[in-house]
């Protein structure tokens, strides 16, 4: 598997819990996500160097903003990926995801939790500039938490970020929801190396 590093957590808990031994996992910088289009390219590549090791290579990233292209080079590369626009539908689920037709969420994993200020706060600026913060989510109305664990120190860090950006807080626990239901199934596709 070549994964998005926002998901290696919450992937090599899944291989646990299954005892998926078998599955290796490769996974790309998280940052990418500030820089989506390099995703497709940075994907590209590593199937390509790993592609003479591996009878089957899964790409753990959805479309994360890359417009099509990640699914398209993931087409022609003959790799499959996972379902949806981004981590939080997947984690959701697909279909309540989009029936929730949430336009004014801002969304968080435990991931982006963790990683609030590395990857919200500072790379908008509002570390040196917390007046921008009105600007950047005035269309905003609530941060959803999309809880993989049970982890009230998360929960709590996550009502602050809320507070930060002057959003109201909500919590879901979602699990790892098709995450897991899709590794399941690539866990039981032949991954055996060739050489």
């Amino acid at each position: 598997m070549i994964a998005c590093g926002a998901l290696a957590r919450e992937i090599l808990e899944i291989k646990r819990i299954g005892g998926w031994s078998h599955l290796d996992l490769t996974c790309l910088p998280a940052i990418l996500h500030n820089h989506p289009e390099r995703i497709a390219s940075a994907v590209e590549d590593a199937v390509l160097r790993h592609r003479q090791h591996y009878k089957t290579i899964f790409v753990a990233y959805a479309d994360c903003g890359t417009g099509g292209v990640l699914e398209a080079t993931c087409a022609r590369l003959d790799v499959e990926m996972i379902r949806g626009p981004h981590c939080y539908a997947f984690f959701d689920g697909l279909e309540r995801f989009a029936a929730r037709d949430e336009m004014t969420a801002f969304y968080l994993t435990d991931f982006l939790v963790r990683q609030f200020d590395a990857f919200v706060w500072k790379p908008l600026g509002l570390d040196q500039h917390p007046d921008l913060r009105d600007s950047y989510f005035a269309h905003y109305e609530v941060l959803v938490y999309l809880a993989q664990t049970e982890d009230p120190a998360l929960t709590t860090k996550a009502e602050d970020a809320a507070a930060r950006l002057g959003l109201r807080f909500e919590r879901r626990l979602t699990g790892y929801g098709e995450l897991q239901s899709t590794i399941s199934r690539w866990a039981d596709t032949p991954l055996v190396t060739q050489g």
